[in-house]
């Protein structure tokens, strides 16, 4: 079996974490911090926006099963990717919208869907996600990981991350 993988950043890394789960062939799921410059920093850290790090899903999967263009397809059906450093009531450096390409192959792959996705037009305002090159990728503390299914009546879980899990139940 081939595997490949992608990092992404959509705001709370728990609404990312939690939709991609779901989706069939996405064989494993880290949250974590990426882009910026402390080695292994903190949740505390980055909260702080001061790291430079944005909160990140890597995501594992099998392109036989599911391809990264239809994962490119709920990432930016569940996240508005024309708000700069914001999600939602989340603000900070760390809730960006970006993607860390693995190699040139991906890149050029993620960079022909972003400039069809610019062409369409879906948003009355420009898309702002950030398309970089690979970094060094740190996981969230245990706590953060399948943050969703272990809180379910979190208050956050209930009016942030679950409408957007919802959202990608729609797109089936």
């Amino acid at each position: 079996m081939s595997e490949a993988s992608v990092v992404l950043g959509g705001g709370c890394f728990w609404c990312l974490d939690a939709v991609f789960r779901e989706v069939p062939g996405v064989l494993s799921y880290t949250s974590g911090y990426a882009g910026g410059a402390r080695p292994r920093p903190t949740y505390e850290q980055i909260c702080s926006g001061a790291t430079g790090h944005a909160e990140v899903v890597r995501l594992t999967y099998d392109p036989a099963r599911v391809t990264l263009r239809r994962l490119l397809d709920i990432f930016f059906t569940i996240h508005d990717p024309t708000t700069l450093n914001r999600q939602g009531n989340d603000t900070g450096t760390q809730y960006r919208s970006v993607i860390f390409c693995h190699d040139a192959v991906q890149r050029a792959e993620i960079d022909a869907y972003m400039t069809d996705l610019r062409a369409r037009r879906l948003w009355p305002a420009p898309i702002v996600t950030e398309i970089a090159d690979a970094v060094p990728f740190w996981p969230a503390e245990d706590y953060h990981q399948d943050y969703f299914r272990k809180n379910p009546g979190q208050g956050y879980c209930q009016y942030v991350v679950a409408p957007k899990v919802l959202k990608y139940r729609q797109m089936q």
